[in-house]
C-alpha cells in the first residue's frame, strides 16, 4: 500500500499514513478552505487500509488548532478507525497537546467520548 504523505502548510496539517512503517500522524493546524476536498484522500486511504490493516494501529494527533469543519472531518477519521477496531484489530489514539492548551485537551476528551477507541490524552511540550 502506497503511503500518503501530505506536507503541512500555514493552513493545513502534516499527515503521514504509512502502513509499512506503521506510522499514522496528524500534526499542526487544520484550516483548509475546503476541508472535504483536502481530507478526501485521507478518508479514501483509510478506507483502503481498513480492508487489510496492521494488527495494531496507533494514530498520533498533534494538533495545534482546527476549525469547526475540520473537527467534523477528524470525527469521520476517528469513526473509520473505530470500524477497524470493531473488526477485531487493535487501534489506539494518542492525542498529544501542549500542556497549557485547554482547548485541545477538551477536544481530545470530547472525541474520546464519541468513539469506542482507547484514547491517550498526552501533554507534550513538543506539539507546535
Amino acid at each position: 500500500m502506497v503511503p500518503l504523505i501530505i506536507e503541512s502548510s500555514i493552513e493545513t496539517p502534516e499527515i503521514i499514513l504509512d502502513k509499512k512503517l506503521n506510522t499514522f500522524s496528524f500534526k499542526g493546524k487544520s484550516l483548509p478552505e475546503n476541508p472535504i476536498s483536502f481530507y478526501k484522500p485521507v478518508l479514501s486511504w483509510l478506507e483502503d487500509y481498513s480492508t487489510d490493516p496492521n494488527p495494531e494501529t496507533r494514530v498520533d494527533f498533534m494538533m495545534v488548532y482546527f476549525n469547526t469543519s475540520s473537527s467534523k472531518i477528524i470525527l469521520d477519521i476517528l469513526k473509520r478507525l473505530e470500524q477497524i477496531k470493531k473488526s477485531g484489530y487493535v487501534v489506539t489514539i494518542n492525542w498529544r497537546f501542549r500542556e497549557d492548551d485547554e482547548d485541545m485537551l477538551e477536544a481530545g476528551e470530547i472525541y474520546a467520548e464519541r468513539v469506542n477507541i482507547p484514547f491517550n490524552l498526552i501533554p507534550d511540550e513538543n506539539v507546535n
